[in-house]
């Protein structure tokens, strides 16, 4: 890699930290449902609804990159970005959330769809992987900050804005605008389109290619765990072992952790180790994970369980999105698009653990993301490299 690459990716590690603020909606959900008495399924609809977007904007977002190109895409997913997180400072209604999460939604749509193929253009071929985890590693730092910064303005005096959890929207939104202004400094050289630009019919298409499905189904699951842990482990602490939202807080916290480390340690195995051995091991102790999640009546058991997803589930995205996008290298604007629409599994997910664990309690939710859980085994196959 060129020194300028180098250079290039700092601006764009600090977009992969803005892109961690989406986490945030976790923890955030639970402070809500807390907020305005909620019950599961109707808290569940603020992780559920900034995913939903995933599907709506991801393709015309692949489109839009070869119209305008990525950079420019992905500073407009920055600004949206900053907008969803400015409103939460004139309140918390439910319909000013909703619209807060919502933009909050569409901006990291645009940014997933755009940042990953801009990386491909300062790094290539075998480190591509290994450089998409770093940047999930820089991402995972914003996602297990948000539940600390919203503890501490829960229990804090802060006269500057008196805005108790909510405190975190102004100093990610501070970030963000930082993020924005050096991207935008920031000279990146992209190839150019050759041909005629695929259309949204073109950039469905693809689906029936075997490889892209299957990963586009991949990357449904393993954000449907992660939004899944993220929201679901502190209510397993709550339910469990009687513990208040302030105290299970730190269970969205611990996961992300072992999130960051596991993306850390995961952007050096991937260097050194065949991925399909890594992607094994990784959704092996998802299982372990699921099996601790669904039995486990400790502190100890659950710690160690939301661990083990935390960094199972740390390296997935880059392995399956990786794989995707170098088995079409020529489309790598729609395979992007396609990849991140499968994101919406951040939607079915919640959508579906909170009808599950208003029946049967949490033990529900965890047995919808064991599904998830499962597909990945079967996904083991698809990895060639």
């Amino acid at each position: 890699m060129k020194k300028s690459s180098k250079l290039t990716l700092i601006p764009l590690m600090l977009c992969f930290f803005s892109m961690g603020f989406v986490d945030l909606v976790g923890i955030a959900s639970n402070y809500v449902k807390e907020d305005l008495n909620l019950n599961d399924a109707t808290a569940n609809l603020f992780p559920s609804l900034v995913f939903f977007w995933f599907l709506i904007f991801s393709v015309p977002t692949g489109m839009l990159m070869n119209k305008i190109g990525r950079k420019k895409t992905v500073l407009l997913s920055l600004a949206v970005t900053v907008v969803s997180l400015l409103l939460p400072l004139f309140g918390e209604s439910f319909g000013l959330m909703l619209v807060s999460f919502s933009l909050l939604g569409i901006g990291n749509a645009l940014m997933q769809t755009s940042l990953n193929p801009l990386v491909s253009v300062v790094t290539t071929g075998k480190n591509l992987a290994s450089t998409l985890t770093f940047g999930q590693f820089v991402k995972a730092i914003a996602s297990f900050l948000a539940p600390y910064i919203a503890m501490w303005g829960a229990v804090a005096s802060i006269p500057a804005f008196g805005l108790g959890w909510r405190v975190l929207f102004p100093i990610y939104m501070v970030i963000g605008i930082l993020a924005t202004l050096l991207l935008a400094g920031t000279p990146i050289e992209e190839e150019r389109l050759e041909g005629k630009a695929s259309g949204i019919a073109d950039c469905i298409k693809l689906l029936g290619r075997p490889i892209v499905f299957l990963s586009f189904i991949g990357i449904m699951c393993h954000v449907g765990i992660d939004v899944g842990t993220n929201t679901t482990a502190p209510k397993i602490l709550m339910e469990r072992l009687g513990w208040t939202l302030n105290e299970a807080a730190f269970a969205t916290s611990l996961y992300f952790i072992f999130r960051t480390i596991g993306c850390f340690t995961g952007s050096f195995f991937l260097r050194v180790m065949k991925t399909r051995v890594f992607f094994t091991i990784s959704v092996v102790m998802m299982a372990l994970s699921m099996a601790g999640l669904f039995i486990g009546e400790s502190k100890t058991m659950l710690y160690i369980a939301i661990a083990l997803v935390g960094y199972g589930n740390s390296n997935v995205f880059s392995m399956v999105f990786s794989q995707a996008l170098l088995s079409v290298p020529e489309k790598k604007n729609e395979v992007s698009g396609l990849m991140i629409m499968g994101l919406f599994g951040g939607t079915v997910f919640p959508l579906i653990m909170g009808v599950a664990s208003d029946a049967m309690g949490q033990a529900g939710a965890v047995a919808v993301m064991a599904v998830g859980v499962a597909y990945l085994f079967s996904y083991i196959r698809c990895i060639k490299l």
